[in-house]
C-alpha cells in the first residue's frame, strides 16, 4: 500500500499548501508512482479543475480513457467503499460513503474516528466493488465481479448543499456516538479496474 505523502504545487492537488502530520507514515515510505511510468496511468486535468477524463491501468500495461470512464461509472453504482491510509505509521482501512462528482471522488466519514485528519493533504487509496451486489455486473450479459481502486491526494472539503444531498441520510450512530459527518475530496491520479468473468455453463 502506498503510504501518504505530501503533495506540493504542480501535482494537481489544489493549493499545494497542505501538510502532513509528522507521524503520518514511517521512514522509507514510498512516494506515489510517476503517472507517466509503468502500468499506472494518471488522469485528471493538469489544471486541477476536476473535469478531465480518466485513464485506467489494468495491470497489463494497457490503458484507455474509455476504460477510465467506465471505472468511474462502476464506482458510482455502489454507495460504500474502503479508504486506505496510514495513521501513526500504521496502515488503516475505513468504510466510507462516496459520490463521484466531476471526475473526483467525494467521501463522507465519521469525524469522531479521526481518520480524516491523517488523510487531509496526503495520498490515499479508495476502492469499491460489486461483491454482494450481483445485480451490478461490469458489463451487460455477464455475472462477473469488478473492483475499482483510485489513488491520489485527498483534502478536507465542504460540499455544496446539492452535493451533500447526494449522499443521503447518514447512520444514526457510529460506535455508540452520534454520527458527525466530515468530507474529503479525492483527486484520482491513478485508477485501477479489475474484472472477473465466470463461465455461466455448469
Amino acid at each position: 500500500m502506498l503510504s501518504p505523502r505530501p503533495f506540493g504545487p504542480g501535482t494537481g492537488s489544489g493549493s499545494g499548501s497542505a501538510s502532513r502530520p509528522a507521524d503520518a507514515t514511517g521512514p522509507g515510505a514510498d512516494p506515489l508512482p510517476d503517472p507517466g511510468a509503468g502500468p499506472c496511468t494518471g488522469f485528471g486535468p493538469a489544471d486541477g479543475s476536476g473535469s478531465g477524463s480518466a485513464s485506467v491501468a489494468d495491470g497489463s500495461g494497457s490503458a484507455s480513457v474509455a476504460d477510465g470512464r467506465r471505472a468511474m461509472e462502476l464506482l458510482a453504482q455502489v454507495r460504500h467503499g474502503r479508504l486506505a491510509a496510514s495513521m501513526r505509521a500504521l496502515p488503516l482501512l475505513a468504510v466510507a460513503r462516496h459520490q463521484v462528482i466531476e471526475g473526483r471522488v467525494f467521501l463522507r466519514l465519521h469525524r469522531g474516528l479521526g481518520y480524516h485528519e491523517c488523510c487531509d493533504g496526503n495520498v490515499i487509496a479508495y476502492g469499491a466493488d460489486n461483491v454482494g451486489f450481483p445485480g451490478l455486473p461490469a458489463s451487460s450479459g455477464t455475472d462477473g465481479l469488478w473492483a475499482v481502486q483510485c489513488t491520489g491526494p485527498a483534502e478536507l472539503t465542504e460540499p455544496t448543499p446539492g452535493q451533500r444531498d447526494l449522499f443521503g441520510a447518514g447512520p444514526l450512530e457510529v460506535n455508540g456516538e452520534p454520527f458527525d459527518p466530515v468530507y474529503l475530496r479525492l483527486d484520482p491520479h491513478v485508477v485501477r479496474m479489475h474484472t472477473l468473468a465466470y463461465d455461466a455453463s455448469p
